[in-house]
């Protein structure tokens, strides 16, 4: 996985709205909003340890 696609991702993540999602009978939901909120974090922890591993590479070359 690169950054580009887990930032896409999260960009998916957060505009699918499943706050919104809440407000509708369980029957219409395609995905449980729970799950969306949980996809949203992990893809958000993901994208930090990225960068963090970026930023000890850039300070670890000569």
């Amino acid at each position: 996985m690169n950054e580009e696609f887990l930032e896409a991702e999260l960009a998916m993540a957060e505009d699918s709205h499943p706050e919104e999602l809440a407000e509708e009978p369980i029957t219409e939901w395609l995905y449980d909003p729970v799950d969306a909120e949980r996809e949203e974090i992990g893809l958000r922890g993901l994208i930090g340890a990225v960068e963090v591993l970026e930023e000890d590479v850039i300070w670890e070359r000569p």
